[in-house]
């Protein structure tokens, strides 16, 4: 059987990630994690600025690092010298995709902008992400998560409608978007070029992931003017859809996106009658009362612990989850059986838990073998083993900087 064979789905494509930070690591990441080779470019005695963000561990390298840019090969090198950049121009010569993230024009006025690079290699797939995308008149703008996610529309939405607007869960979810964007218009471009034999550039700027994904509400604005506002934890179209308060001081999230799913919540709280149409039943009624709808849910729940709250409303079918915390996660028997908590051994760190790969391939999965490397740590596999590089040369290349 194929789930037989050693194999990975990426295992004959090579990566080139001169990326930094987050967006485009994270991008590579996910190609790595199903057998690409990534080799990792960084600049010699600094490294990616990923090193050093977050939480530093006792090797000087940042958890974020160690848990993102698992399955990279790392070799230092500084593309903006003459010599660095004639070295790049060989790996590229080698590799299917190339990924960065600098300020638009950065390469190019290193001698390494698209232009340059499709002449070296025509089958060269290039992802680029930026504040705000190849063109536009904010091209040249810097961007990082938090202001793609002010850009994007998405930290307008979150938060109460009284108070300013909060971070949306984490400053990194476009970088984390922008990644998986760009790792699948990578899958996409090496799809295409099977059939045409060319490599193309894959342009994407850190807000357009965000407002991507905000349903209904370009259309809406367009079609009725409506401009959605800050809800709160509740949800726009659908009531009672919240998260609600339970007795043991936890919370819960209960999702009626029906009339029929609203019917079995009434039923688990005693109150049957309260779904009749004269009532709450039609959503229309719901929406209407919105506010009561909420309060009436939330003081049912904080009436009960919320362990009891789960049974009662899977009893009743009613869609509903705990709002975890990570120590609460870490002990969830889902995410265990699920195995979605990879612990990896490193004799920098010891045992390590990380996030799982995603997606799951039944026949040929992915699989993470190494946390993110040392600096440098693959400069004698790739210089000397993919280029054919000397060691005189590469002692050289060192004393002066350029490795």
């Amino acid at each position: 059987m194929l789930k037989d064979i050693a194999i990975q789905p990426l295992d004959d494509i090579r990566i080139l990630d001169v990326s930094s930070f987050l967006a485009g690591p994270f991008c590579s990441t996910q190609l790595a994690e199903f057998g690409a080779e990534v080799l990792k470019v960084e600049l010699p005695g600094i490294g990616d600025a990923l090193r050093r963000f977050g939480t530093i561990t006792e090797n000087g390298d940042s958890l974020p690092w160690l848990s993102e840019c698992r399955n990279k090969k790392s070799v230092t090198l500084d593309m903006r010298t003459p010599d660095g950049a004639q070295i790049l121009k060989r790996l590229v010569e080698k590799c299917d995709v190339m990924v960065e993230n600098f300020q638009p024009g950065t390469l190019e006025k290193w001698g390494l902008g698209w232009d340059t690079l499709k002449e070296v290699n025509p089958r060269l797939i290039m992802v680029r992400i930026s504040g705000y995308g190849q063109t536009g008149p904010y091209r040249d703008r810097p961007g990082f998560g938090r202001i793609a996610n002010a850009f994007g529309g998405l930290s307008f939405l979150a938060g109460y409608p009284d108070r300013p607007p909060v971070t949306p869960g984490s400053a990194t979810i476009p970088d984390y978007m922008a990644g998986f964007y760009g790792a699948m218009g990578a899958m996409l471009a090496l799809r295409a070029r099977e059939r045409t034999g060319r490599g193309q550039m894959i342009d994407i700027g850190l807000y357009e992931p965000v407002f991507r994904i905000l349903d209904e509400i370009a259309p809406a604005y367009g079609y009725k003017g409506f401009v959605r506002q800050r809800m709160g934890p509740g949800t726009v179209n659908v009531v009672p859809h919240s998260h609600y308060p339970t007795r043991d001081g936890r919370w819960i999230a209960i999702a009626c996106t029906t009339d029929k799913i609203y019917q079995r919540l009434a039923v688990a709280m005693g109150e049957p009658h309260m779904a009749e149409p004269q009532n709450w039943g039609p959503l229309a009624n719901r929406e209407r009362d919105r506010a009561k709808v909420d309060q009436h849910v939330g003081e049912w729940t904080a009436r009960y612990d919320r362990a009891d709250l789960l049974r009662m409303c899977e009893e009743s079918q009613v869609p509903c989850g705990p709002v975890y915390s990570i120590d609460e996660i870490f002990e969830d028997p889902q995410y265990q059986a699920r195995g979605n908590i990879l612990k990896m051994q490193d004799e920098r760190v010891g045992e390590l838990p990380i996030p799982n790969l995603v997606p799951r391939l039944s026949d040929t999965p992915g699989k993470v073998n190494w946390l993110g490397p040392r600096l440098g740590e693959h400069n004698d596999e790739v210089f000397k083993g993919l280029l054919g590089m000397s060691g005189d040369e590469l002692g050289r290349l060192a004393a002066e900087g350029v490795i």
